[in-house]
């Protein structure tokens, strides 16, 4: 049987997520969780990241990667202008 629901709600196909755990990447931060962890997004995929603000830039490594969001640090300053 396939697959094409997606899970729960029958959202469409899953995606592979565009992160993976252990890598690095270059990210801005656009905005701020309820918890106060920053939020990056790359091809729309959330991540968050916590100890930063709305308009940092920065080099993060990809902590936990689950099937709608990842978790990741800060490493570094990013260079990636956007």
């Amino acid at each position: 049987m396939s697959q094409e629901r997606g899970g729960f709600g029958g959202f469409g196909p899953s995606k592979p997520a565009p992160v993976e755990a252990g890598k690095e990447y270059d990210v801005t931060i656009t905005e701020t969780s309820r918890r106060g962890d920053g939020i990056a997004k790359i091809e729309g995929f959330v991540i968050f990241v916590p100890g930063t603000k709305a308009g940092q830039k920065a080099r993060i490594k990809v902590t936990d990667v689950a099937p709608r969001f990842a978790q990741a640090e800060v490493i570094g300053e990013g260079t990636k202008e956007e």
